[in-house]
Order: C-alpha cells, then structure tokens, then sequence
C-alpha cells in the first residue's frame, strides 16, 4: 500500500530509529514548503543587496576545484548554488527538508540538463542517510542556523572523507541593527531558526582539524535602506569599509555573516 503524503513526511523527519522527529522539524519543513511555494525568498531578495561581498566569497570557496568532486549541499531550490557546482563539473546531491524545495530544484535541473551530475533528496539534515566518508565538500548557505548544532555537525564530520572541507555562508546574531530587523519581521523566518552566535562558531570550529571564518556586513548595513544596486558605489566604498574594520576581533562579533570554512585532516 502506498505511504500517505503525511507518513512520507514523518519518514523523512524521523530520528533515525523509528520515532518521529521534534515538532522544531514539522515546523521547519512546513514553514520552508510555504515560502518554496509563494516564492517569498525571490520577493526579499532586493533586501540583500548588502550580502553581495558574503554571498561573492561563498560561492568563489565552493566552486574552487569544483571538477570531479562529490559534493552534498545542505538547502534546495530553484536558487541551489547546485547547478553552478554541477555546470562546473561536480558531481552533486542537494538535500532539503522542503518538498516543495526538491520538486523545484529537480525541475530546474532537468531543465537545464543536468540531471547526470544532479540528485535531489528530501531529508533531515541531522540524520544524514549517507555513509561515511562519502563527499569531498559540504556546503550550505544559510542553513545551519536552522539545525540542533551538536546533531549536525557530527552528521558533517561522519560524511567527510580525510581531506575533505565544509564550506558554509551563516547569519550571525549579535548586531543590534540586524536584530531589530529581525523582530519587525518575524514572518520572514521560521520559529525556531537562531542565528549564530561567537559561542556556535567555536563549536562548530572546535570540531574540524582546520577553520577559517570569513566576516561581513558591518558598516554595509548603512546601505540597506537605499536598496543598493549591486554596482552602486556607495555599496562598494561601504565594502571597502568592512574589509578594514572586520579585521579587528572586537568588531567581528557585530558582522551580520560568516562564511565558515572547515577542513578535515
């Protein structure tokens, strides 16, 4: 007899031993479905004009060697950086708790023809459903932030071959600006995500032979209300800025994001 969608979803968030998931991950696949299905991440994207600099470093660190690697991307979608990796010559599997997220992103997939080097999987990314040591890199953009850290990480350390790295783009939670931000729109995230703090990043570093953490989006903040064009000046000088100022410890704990790079020995 065929499972019901409702019995596939509880399979998908189960814990690995049978019993259902946390309602934490009911309600993150339900709310991600919703904002796959309303396109409401495409709608905020002019928002985030200031994140160009992050968002640049992140895909520069994920596609460099690209070629013949396996790659696992934490987050789905139209807008997977999937595509990119697999154009360049990586061999990739995207997860997303969000059905509605793989149906997109196997869709965009087969329309761009990349389906021999594409596979997309629902699934919890806190119980991985690979062996070990079975991808060069894990990546993911703004996705830890909506895990259990401790569960997680040791799910990335067990896939990661000796040598491999994990390459992840992060909000931070310290900036008052961006917190408050936050508070006026709660609609814009899901109940239980937490943005990282500096204690979540010695966490998530402590578990890696190596780790470099890149910081952006400090004085470029002062530029959102404008809604910067991507090659507006004011944008460029105020990135020149952060590229000064984020250099000092005492200030990296106010970026708004880090681009978290992890290597295993």
């Amino acid at each position: 007899m065929p499972a019901t969608p409702g019995a596939q979803r509880r399979s998908v968030l189960s814990d690995g031993v049978g019993a259902t998931a946390p309602d934490r991950l009911q309600r993150e696949a339900e709310f991600h479905d919703e904002a796959f299905a309303s396109n409401s991440r495409e709608a905020t994207g002019k928002y985030y004009a200031t994140a160009r600099a992050a968002k640049a470093h992140y895909h520069e660190q994920i596609l460099a060697g690209a070629r013949d690697r396996t790659i696992l991307e934490y987050g789905c979608g139209k807008g997977s950086a999937a595509f990119q990796l697999a154009a360049s010559g990586a061999h990739v599997t995207g997860i997303d708790i969000s059905a509605v997220g793989i149906r997109e992103a196997q869709g965009r997939g087969r329309a761009l023809g990349l389906e021999a080097q594409l596979q997309f999987r629902q699934m919890n990314a806190e119980v991985l459903d690979f062996n070990a040591d079975s991808f060069d890199l894990v990546c993911g953009s703004g996705i830890l932030h909506h895990l259990d850290i401790a569960r997680a990480v040791a799910e990335i350390v067990r896939v990661l071959r000796p040598g491999g790295e994990a390459i992840f783009f992060e909000p931070l939670g310290h900036n008052p600006i961006i917190n408050l931000y936050r508070r006026l729109t709660p609609a814009m995230r899901s109940a239980d995500e937490q943005p990282l703090s500096m204690t979540d990043l010695d966490r998530i570093t402590n578990c890696f032979d190596g780790a470099q953490v890149s910081f952006f989006g400090l004085f470029t903040l002062l530029a959102a209300p404008l809604r910067p064009a991507s090659d507006s000046k004011v944008l460029r000088v105020l990135e020149a800025v952060d590229r000064v100022a984020l250099r000092r410890s005492m200030l990296q704990r106010h970026a708004w994001i880090a681009v978290i790079r992890l290597t295993q020995g």
